[in-house]
């Protein structure tokens, strides 16, 4: 198993940036595809951004294109998500998962971390 554990949220206002670190322990991290989803007050969780083991291939949601970047650091175990022009309907927890199948598979995410908020302010 992989565990998964987020940081780098907060409140930030529109058009400002952030960026979300998901820190893996446990099993071989190059081993699986990791996804960021998100889930916003009221709304069930939908898929952000996906990077295949190798962080050569990626996939995002068509909200986020053009603003976020997923990137993978296998050496340090760790995977990213660079958000940029930021929007108030991008406030949700946003969550780091793992997955053994394909990337682009959103029900193949098993392993998932707590969780971080982000709140962009209009």
């Amino acid at each position: 198993q992989v565990q998964l554990v987020e940081s780098g949220g907060g409140l930030v206002q529109a058009g400002g940036s952030l960026r979300l670190s998901c820190a893996a322990s446990g099993r071989t991290f190059s081993g699986y595809a990791v996804g960021w989803f998100r889930q916003a007050p009221g709304k069930e969780r939908e898929f952000v951004a996906a990077s295949s083991r190798s962080d050569v291939l990626t996939h995002y949601t068509d909200s986020v294109k053009g603003r976020f970047t997923i990137s993978r650091d296998n050496a340090k175990n760790t995977v990213y998500l660079q958000m940029v022009s930021l929007k108030p309907e991008d406030t949700a927890v946003y969550y780091c998962a793992a997955s053994v199948g394909y990337y682009r598979d959103r029900t193949s995410y098993a392993y998932w971390g707590q969780g971080t908020q982000v709140t962009v302010s209009s």
